[in-house]
C-alpha cells in the first residue's frame, strides 16, 4: 500500500553498502522508518532526503515488514542547522530526545508542529540553546514527569521567590524550601521562564536573549530533573555537553 506524510529526518542509518534507513517523525502517523534504498549513492534521487533534520513529502510503500521508500520531495533542509557544529548538536540532541519518549506509530501532531518550528527558529538564528531549553521543558508533559510549575508543591502558594526541588518535582516557596536541602536556589527570572517556556506558542517567539548565568540555571535544573525522572540516556546529550565546553 502506497502512503503519503509528510515529515521530518530525526536520524538516518547505514543499511548495506549503499541503503539508508530513514527514521521519520511524520505528522500524519507520528515515528516511522522508511528504507531509502540505493541513497548512499551520490546521484541517487533520495540522497538529498536522506539527511538529518530533512523536512519533506515522503512517499512510501508499506508493507509487512520494513516501509520503502518510493519518493521524497524536500520541503526544507535547515541549511544553515546542518552547517553549524553547535547547531548541528543541539537539533541532533532534540531529534533523540523525540525519538526516545514517542512510540512507534504513535501520532502527535502536536509534537510533531513543536519539533517542526523549534527547527524552523533555529535556522533564523536564534539562540539555539534557548530553543533546547524549550524544547526539554515542554517534553516532560510527553515523558511523563511534568514538575509543578505553577505554585509551591507543598503548600500551593502562588505568590513570592521560589526554588526548585528535583526531589519534591516542582517549585518550593521560601516557607517550604527546607523540605529540601538539596533545593536549586534559582533566580526569579528562571522561574518566570520555566512557567513561560511551558505554556508558551512558539510560533509568537521572539528573539530572546539571557545572561549566561539564566541559562546555566535552566540547564541545571532540566538536566538534573531529566537524570532523577525520565532514565534516558542519550548519545547526543553527551557530543552537546562537549560541544559546549569546547566552545567555553
Amino acid at each position: 500500500m502506497l502512503e503519503k506524510a509528510e515529515g521530518i529526518v530525526l536520524r538516518t542509518t547505514a543499511y548495506g553498502e549503499t541503503n539508508i534507513i530513514l527514521r521519520l517523525y511524520t505528522r500524519e502517523v507520528g515515528k516511522i522508518s522508511v528504507m531509502a534504498r540505493g541513497a548512499k549513492k551520490p546521484k541517487n534521487r533520495f540522497s538529498a532526503v536522506s539527511q538529518p533534520f530533512v523536512y519533506g513529502m515522503f512517499l512510501y510503500y508499506k508493507g509487512t515488514g520494513m516501509s520503502t521508500l518510493n519518493q521524497g520531495d524536500s520541503i526544507d533542509s535547515f541549511r544553515i542547522v546542518r552547517g553549524d557544529i553547535f547547531k548541528t548538536a543541539y537539533a541532533s540532541y532534540m531529534s533523540e530526545l523525540l525519538d526516545k519518549l514517542t512510540d512507534e506509530k504513535e501520532r502527535n501532531p502536536y509534537l510533531f508542529e513543536l519539533f517542526l518550528q523549534l527547527l524552523q527558529k533555529m535556522n533564523e538564528e536564534n539562540d539555539p540553546e534557548i530553543l533546547t531549553r524549550i524544547f526539554e521543558t515542554k517534553m516532560t508533559a510527553q515523558a511523563g514527569i511534568k514538575p509543578e510549575l505553577d505554585k509551591c508543591v507543598r503548600c500551593n502558594r502562588t505568590e513570592g521567590t521560589f526554588s526548585f526541588s528535583v526531589k519534591e518535582a516542582g517549585f518550593l516557596c521560601q516557607a517550604c524550601k527546607a523540605a529540601d536541602d538539596y533545593r536549586l536556589d534559582i533566580q526569579p527570572k528562571t522561574v518566570q521562564l520555566l512557567r513561560t517556556f511551558f505554556y508558551m506558542d512558539v510560533e509568537r517567539l521572539g528573539e530572546i536573549s539571557l545572561k549566561k548565568q539564566t541559562k546555566d540555571e535552566l540547564k541545571q535544573v532540566l538536566h538534573t530533573y531529566y537524570d532523577e525522572y525520565s532514565g534516558l540516556i542519550l548519545k547526543s546529550k553527551r557530543f552537546l555537553e562537549q560541544m559546549e565546553n569546547w566552545k567555553l
